[in-house]
């Protein structure tokens, strides 16, 4: 099993981060993950994927896609996740390396815990409910906004592999 190198992380991060503040801004403000997000964070693995990946790596990770796709969708069809998380999830299965499963899972765990906490705190701000008077997020219960997590998560993972390697 692989690790994430310092050249993948290199060449996906700089495509992957704008797709995972949009992802974030739009599961906080609509709790949604627009389909587009997810062709377009597919679409960069796609093909900056052929560039920083050897063909076989490419294919298997292309294979994680799928695994995590067909997990995503009994777990949606079960109502435990939303569709466009587990749509999310799968278009980030392939930029995760095998060897850092572990690592990934980890760092996810830690990002939803500090995000929910952070979501929660500052919906309880009067100041940051003003500038933001229409995030549907505020008013959703015990529902969150998975995909600020999950974007979180697979930026900051990408962001270690680019400075382990500086």
């Amino acid at each position: 099993m692989t690790s994430l190198t310092f050249a993948e992380a290199l060449w996906f991060l700089p495509f992957v981060l704008p797709i995972c503040i949009w992802v974030a801004w739009s599961d906080l403000s609509e709790m949604r993950i627009p389909n587009i997000s997810v062709l377009a964070l597919g679409g960069v693995f796609l093909i900056v994927g052929l560039i920083a990946l050897p063909f076989e790596v490419y294919y298997m990770r292309l294979l994680q896609l799928v695994v995590v796709l067909l997990a995503g969708f009994i777990v949606s069809s079960l109502g435990l996740v939303g569709a466009g998380d587990a749509k999310f999830a799968a278009v980030m299965a392939p930029f995760i390396a095998p060897g850092d499963y572990l690592l990934f899972m980890t760092l996810f765990a830690a990002v939803l815990i500090g995000s929910w906490i952070t979501h929660r705190s500052a919906g309880r701000v009067p100041a940051v409910r003003r500038a933001t008077p229409d995030w549907v997020s505020w008013d959703r219960g015990k529902l969150f906004p998975m995909g600020v997590a999950l974007a979180g998560a697979l930026v900051v993972y990408l962001a270690l592999g680019v400075t382990s390697g500086a």
